[in-house]
């Protein structure tokens, strides 16, 4: 049976780009039958990966069913998953965030979680001297997910690991890494086409805080301007999603790339309390900015608090 391989619901470029990736390296190194799939669509970003590197997009999976083997990439938390993911064949985890629990699997599997910067990176050192191996448009997807990860190693989420493998593979495709991250987040930032409930999806996880559960919602651009035009209908969808989704409060924050600082919509009392809380700011109106906060895995998640 073939093995699915797949990151979290709300592909980021990420959860696309690292799944084509070690489906290759099952395919093409150890010989498996492997295929990567989504859990929805692609942001606009990784869309652009798939255009850039002339890849076919992944099928897209609503769930898996009972014995699939599948490759988990880019997360560990049964939230982020297939509703039957505890009934699938949990092979093996590839992931570079903190440890949920709450997976169970069929037997022991080989589980990776290493604290760097993108999953794509963890992949490179995993596959040792094969990766001299890797066709061009592989090393080019890495390098994407590299980049978007690090948000061109402005994120605090960095290591040196992370910039090393992205010169090796920069230096290997010829590309120069400045321009290459400006078309990459000029196409993060073309959201003019999406509906105000798809931009708070868009890059987005489930997160419960003293029995309040959030949607916290990030959207890295490099025109903050694009989205805080809607901050209104944005605020007023919030009721929406969060009604649909299950959750008590949706906070969404607008990562300026270039300024290296984030600007958290404020459409009520809670949310004011939690910027207030979480990161000591002083809330005056609808939005706040946050200087110096761009990453949700090591700044936003681990400070909220209500």
């Amino acid at each position: 049976m073939t093995t699915l391989v797949f990151g979290h619901k709300s592909p980021d470029t990420d959860s696309t780009g690292s799944p084509i990736i070690w489906a290759w390296y099952l395919n093409e190194i150890k010989g498996s039958n492997a295929e990567a799939v989504l859990l929805g669509e692609p942001n606009t970003e990784a869309a652009w990966l798939l255009h850039r590197w002339d890849l076919p997009k992944p099928r897209i999976i609503a769930d898996v069913e009972d014995d699939q083997p599948c490759v988990i990439v880019d997360t560990n938390n049964p939230a982020e998953l297939p509703a039957n993911i505890n009934g699938a064949d949990v092979q093996a985890i590839i992931d570079h965030h903190k440890l949920v629990g709450g997976l169970e699997t069929k037997g022991p599997i080989d589980i990776t979680i290493r604290p760097l910067a993108c999953t794509a990176t963890i992949m490179y050192d995993l596959m040792g001297d094969d990766v001299a191996k890797m066709p061009d448009w592989v090393k080019g997807a890495a390098l994407t997910c590299i980049l978007s990860d690090t948000l061109e190693f402005r994120s605090p989420t960095t290591t040196d690991r992370d910039r090393e493998v992205v010169k090796v593979l920069a230096d290997d495709l010829g590309i120069n890494i400045t321009d290459y991250a400006a078309e990459m987040f000029a196409a993060k930032s073309d959201v003019s086409e999406f509906s105000d409930a798809e931009l708070i999806r868009m890059d987005s996880k489930e997160y419960e805080v003293a029995g309040t559960k959030f949607r916290v919602s990030v959207l890295e651009t490099t025109a903050p301007e694009i989205p805080l035009g809607r901050k209104a209908s944005l605020m007023e969808t919030f009721k929406t999603v969060a009604a649909e989704d299950g959750v008590d409060q949706v906070l969404l924050f607008v990562v300026d790339i270039l300024k290296e600082e984030a600007t958290l919509l404020v459409p009520n009392d809670v949310v004011k309390t939690v910027a207030e809380k979480s990161f000591g700011a002083k809330v005056e109106g609808d939005v706040v900015v946050l200087p110096g906060i761009m990453s949700r895995k090591k700044q936003i998640i681990p400070n909220l608090a209500v």
